[in-house]
């Protein structure tokens, strides 16, 4: 049995993020403890975050019930879930000393019980820093999946606090795109791409129920309708396009209120991860529609890859991380622009050549390969 991982990410469950298809991977040869997320900000006392704090506490459901393939909750003896009970991104020194303490008394006990010796510490929260040294780990890595400093709802200097005490303590840092790499010159890094469900996005599905279907066009997005898409630029587009619907999946955070009072815009709210290709298989045009600055910059979303392997065209705002596929996605970063490819793009997803050519591009990035490829580097530290 290879060396267990203590992971400290997200909450397990959603809509999966590139952690946990890698860890849900990589707990096929070696025991794996998710800790739920400890934070990125002090909770504040309003409904929201009372009602979060509720909700990680006491579940409503299973924490895999809105996911599907290989990143649904690992089976077997494995894989252990906690959810901590612990102070969110402390500040103090004793707020810090209290919150690992807090976390210690929780992971000890089954550490124990597991007889695990030497863990892999793998860290994509950089508040879990205070852990470090503390679990007998024999080494630390920081998967590094977004640009903290310039990332929505984080306590900044919090967070870049912890996060350059990270970047020196670790033994590897794994990056999701080139601009995270840049972004820590004298560390040891490694670029590690998403990778996408090739079987879930790549077979032909049946069309979701509830997608337009009257025959007009449609340019659809999924993921969480928030202040990095460029709200302002797609509503200039849809008045330019009554005869296209424009369809958005996810959970909405902000305004949208100038969009949904259009006539050919459709929320449909949140979607397990399962049902995407039932959308992005049959509606005509991928979006991605991102304002600029620094947070994109330094993406490199999963749906990109996911939509290359739906097979159907791509417009999209200027990012780096669209530049291995520029051929195949269709920059438009005005109005003017995005409305004629969107139009061009109707005569693309027609073409067997060019579905047959997003799906080449992306063939090799399956998530089973970028773990494999982990492995290699997790096996040499």
């Amino acid at each position: 049995m290879k060396a267990a991982l203590i992971v400290f990410g997200e909450d397990w469950g959603g809509l999966p993020s590139s952690t946990q298809h890698l860890i849900a991977h990589l707990a096929d040869e070696r025991k794996v403890i998710w800790v739920n997320s400890i934070g990125l900000r002090r909770p504040r006392l309003n409904r929201h975050d009372i009602l979060r704090a509720c909700k990680k506490i006491w579940p409503h459901k299973a924490p895999s019930a809105n996911q599907g393939g290989k990143s649904s909750l690992p089976t077997g003896d494995n894989f252990f879930l906690i959810k901590p009970i612990t102070l969110p991104a402390p500040r103090s020194r004793v707020a810090r000393w209290l919150a690992t303490r807090m976390l210690l008394k929780q992971l000890r006990p089954l550490l124990r019980s597991q007889q695990i010796e030497a863990p892999l510490l793998w860290i994509s929260l950089p508040t879990a820093v205070d852990l470090i040294g503390h679990l007998e780990e024999s080494a630390v890595i920081y998967y590094c999946g977004d640009d903290f400093s310039a990332l929505a709802g984080v306590d900044h200097s919090t967070v870049t606090a912890r996060e350059e005490e990270l970047t020196a303590k670790a033994d590897l840092i794994l990056c999701a795109s080139q601009k995270l790499v840049d972004k820590f010159p004298n560390a040891p890094t490694r670029l590690l791409n998403h990778g996408v469900d090739l079987a879930l996005f790549s077979k032909p599905c049946a069309r979701a129920l509830d997608l337009p279907n009257d025959g007009r066009p449609i340019a659809g997005f999924y993921g969480s309708i928030s202040n990095w898409l460029n709200l302002d630029l797609l509503a200039t587009v849809i008045k330019k396009m009554p005869a296209w619907h424009f369809v958005f999946i996810g959970k909405t955070v902000v305004d949208v209120s100038a969009l949904n009072a259009l006539d050919n815009v459709h929320f449909l709210g949140e979607r397990p991860h399962q049902q995407l290709p039932s959308y992005c298989q049959h509606w005509d045009t991928n979006l991605l529609p991102f304002i600029d600055n620094s947070q994109i910059r330094a993406c490199n979303p999963l749906k990109l890859v996911e939509y290359l392997a739906s097979g159907r065209p791509i417009v999209a705002t200027d990012f780096p991380a669209l530049r291995p596929y520029r051929g195949l996605v269709q920059i438009a970063d005005g109005a003017s622009a995005m409305v004629e490819a969107l139009q061009a793009s109707l005569q693309l997803h027609g073409l067997p050549a060019f579905s047959k050519a997003t799906r080449h591009t992306v063939a090799d990035k399956d998530w089973a390969s970028q773990a494999q490829l982990t492995t290699q580097w997790l096996d040499a530290l």
